[in-house]
Formats: C-alpha cells, sequence, structure tokens
C-alpha cells in the first residue's frame, strides 16, 4: 500500500466511524486512539531501549 493509499484509508475510517455520532462521541472516540497510538509508541521505545540491554535468549 502507497503512503497516500494509507492516508486515505484512514480518511474514510475516521469519516466511517464518525457517521451518526455526536460530535461529543467522535471526541471520545478520538481520545480512545489518541491513547492507544500513545500507549503503542511507548511501548516501542521501550522495547528498542531494553532490547539491546538484554542478553541473548532472554525475552520481555
Amino acid at each position: 500500500m502507497q503512503s497516500c493509499e494509507l492516508a486515505i484509508s484512514i480518511s474514510t475510517l475516521a469519516c466511517c466511524i464518525a457517521e451518526g455520532k455526536s460530535p461529543e462521541e467522535i471526541a471520545l472516540v478520538s481520545s480512545i486512539f489518541m491513547q492507544l497510538g500513545d500507549t503503542l509508541a511507548t511501548i516501542a521505545a521501550h522495547q528498542a531501549l531494553f532490547v539491546s540491554y538484554m542478553p541473548v535468549g532472554l525475552s520481555m
């Protein structure tokens, strides 16, 4: 998938999620996805930092 196709897909998904929802509901769903993204970024950063310190054969 090309970058522009991904952006269009995400925008389409957002429109589908927002359809028929109140502004308050859209804001709540938005904050949930923002927290999800932030948490995933934190997990990825943690793994990137500590994987280099882990002895071979151990997992997190």
